[in-house]
Formats: structure tokens, C-alpha cells, sequence
């Protein structure tokens, strides 16, 4: 969202968009994680990936109390924490190239401050019925 612009919702916000494009982005590369990965590594990615994205989301919905969305911008930045240890258990089995990995983290460490400038300065962003 840049300076000035209304607030339409969840999906007008630059954090949303980024944190929706890069699970995007590691659904499509852990295609190529091996099959025996399937129920952990690629599954426990691919989740914690999303859920950055989704608990954005449910932090917009929680908008007129201020601890309930910094609770849930919380949310999104543990999850966006979790990501990094897996991109990082990818790349020590070498499912991941270090530039795919330093692509990645330098992603969430992005998302990880728009999150915490978020969380520093809520009332941008609550409702306010007054």
C-alpha cells in the first residue's frame, strides 16, 4: 500500500501480495523436492508458506481490536520464521540451489519487517468506530 492509498482490503496490501507470491513461488519449486519428502519437508513448507499469507488475512478481519490483529501479524511472522528453517533444511539436502534459498530468505526477511512495521504502528490499519 503506498502512502495516501485507501484501504480496500487484505489483497490491496504490498505484504499480502508478496507473502501470496512467494508461496506461490515455493509451491512450484518443491515440485521438484523427491517423493520421500512429500509428507514432511515439501508439506510442512508449502504450509507454513501459506499460512503467512492466510494469517494476513485474518489480521485484516480482526481490525477493529488492536491485540486480536497484532496477535494474528504475529501469527504470520512465526510462520514466516518457520519458512526460513525449512528453505534451510532444504538447501543443507540440496534440494535447494543457494541462490534459490538467498532468493527465498531475502523474500521473508522483506515480509518479516513490512510485518513488524505493521505490528509497530497498528492504528493505520484498525477501525475505529469513534
Amino acid at each position: 500500500m503506498k502512502q495516501g492509498e485507501k484501504l480496500r482490503g487484505f489483497r490491496n496490501l504490498e505484504v499480502y501480495q508478496f507473502a501470496f507470491k512467494t508461496a506461490v513461488e515455493i509451491f512450484n519449486i518443491t515440485r521438484n523436492f523427491p517423493k520421500e519428502e512429500i509428507y514432511s519437508l515439501t508439506d510442512q513448507i508449502r504450509r507454513s508458506s501459506r499460512s503467512v499469507a492466510a494469517n494476513i488475512a485474518e489480521a485484516w478481519g480482526k481490525r477493529m481490536y488492536g491485540a486480536h490483529f497484532i496477535s494474528k501479524l504475529t501469527d504470520s511472522y512465526a510462520e514466516a520464521n518457520e519458512t526460513t528453517t525449512w528453505l534451510e533444511f532444504a538447501k543443507e539436502h540440496k534440494y535447494l540451489t543457494q541462490k534459490q534459498y538467498d532468493y527465498f530468505f531475502e523474500n521473508y526477511d522483506h515480509i518479516c519487517r513490512m510485518l513488524f512495521n505493521m505490528m509497530r504502528n497498528p492504528n493505520r490499519f484498525l477501525i475505529n468506530f469513534k
